[in-house]
Order: C-alpha cells, then structure tokens, then sequence
C-alpha cells in the first residue's frame, strides 16, 4: 500500500483519518458514519473499517445526525461528504493501480 504521506494528498483524507481516530475510540461522529457508509469499499482497499451494526443502516444514521446540526442544508451537506469519500476511494484506487503497475 502506499506511505502516509502519499495518502495524505489524497482528497477526502481529513474525513478518513478522522474517522479512523473516532472509530477506534468508539466515537460515533459524522466522519466515522461516513466511513461505516463507505466501509465496503474501503475495505476492498486495505482499510479497516470495522462494523456496527446497531447503527444500521448507516446512511440514515449519517443523515439523521447531519440533520440534527443543519436542518434543510442537511441534503447538500450530505451529497458532499458521500462525493469526497467516493474522490478519496477513487484515488486510492488509482494509486493503488499504479502501484501494482510499477511493482509489474
């Protein structure tokens, strides 16, 4: 996989860290939701997402506590974080594409 500084400049890895941190002291917060949102995906990766599932579905959790902060900008706000999480999975995966080319 790549090195943390690599990962770093990847779009979205501010929601990712974050929710790693949240997640592994238990912390249910919008970036952890996020992540549990996109956990499949990311664990098709490499990453470790674990599951919980009391809060299932995920993305009505997600919403639901967006929600709560925002009211009616809720949607948008919503569609944002699931558009930067799908930018940092893709790079990801292009990178690790890449990676598996060089090592060719």
């Amino acid at each position: 996989m790549s090195s943390e500084n690599d990962d770093a400049l990847l779009p979205g890895n501010e929601l990712v860290s974050q929710g790693l941190a949240d997640l592994a002291r238990g912390e249910i917060s919008e970036s952890s939701l996020l992540l549990l949102v996109a956990g499949p995906r990311l664990r098709r990766l490499g990453i470790e997402i674990p599951e919980h599932p009391l809060l299932k579905p995920y993305e009505h959790a997600l919403y639901s506590r967006i929600e709560e902060r925002l009211g009616s900008g809720a949607h948008s706000y919503y569609n944002s974080l699931l558009r930067r999480i799908d930018s940092y999975a893709h790079a990801l995966e292009r990178e690790q594409s890449g990676l598996r080319r060089d090592q060719s």
